[in-house]
């Protein structure tokens, strides 16, 4: 059964993350990034390959492979984080960099995957990646705080649709 949902879960990233829901998340993550040291990356995968599936790779070893494909981890204080989502499991993964997981407990992701996935379960994508967004960058906030110097964003804003 799993097999099947990801042959044909084809265009489901697209169809759920339009255009226009990804120039939202853009702008939620341009917005955050002003309030901390942070680099938020969001990326989208209706299903997996094949041969991940057939090596039984599920959603958090894709997310590992997608962070440091996107090069999430290449920041100057280790401060990115992903979002990873894939529809075909309806799976939410956030991947932490080693400077953000020092501080940050893996239950406080989870909780925030668990908010997302009840406004994805509902069909509010972009309600639901916003909210995500917002959580996370409450969590920066406390933990990396804009400082007023200079913070160059280091990381594409812009979300990745796999």
């Amino acid at each position: 059964m799993r097999y099947l949902r990801h042959l044909f879960d084809l265009g489901a990233a697209r169809r759920s993350f339009p255009a226009s829901t990804l120039d939202a998340i853009q702008h939620a993550i341009h917005a955050s990034e002003t309030q901390h040291h942070g680099e938020i990356v969001f990326a989208v995968e209706g299903s997996l390959s094949l041969a991940h599936l057939w090596r039984g790779g599920g959603a958090r070893d894709r997310a590992r492979e997608v962070f440091s494909h996107l090069r999430v981890w290449n920041t100057e204080h280790n401060t990115g984080v992903l979002v990873y989502v894939l529809l075909a499991e309806r799976a939410i993964e956030i991947v932490a960099d080693r400077g953000i997981a020092a501080k940050v407990a893996q239950a406080r992701w989870d909780e925030i995957c668990v908010t997302m996935q009840q406004h994805f379960g509902a069909g509010e994508f972009e309600r639901g990646a916003i909210a995500g967004i917002e959580a996370i960058s409450a969590i920066l906030v406390s933990a990396f705080p804009a400082d007023g110097s200079t913070d160059r964003d280091e990381l594409p804003d812009r979300p990745v649709v796999l």
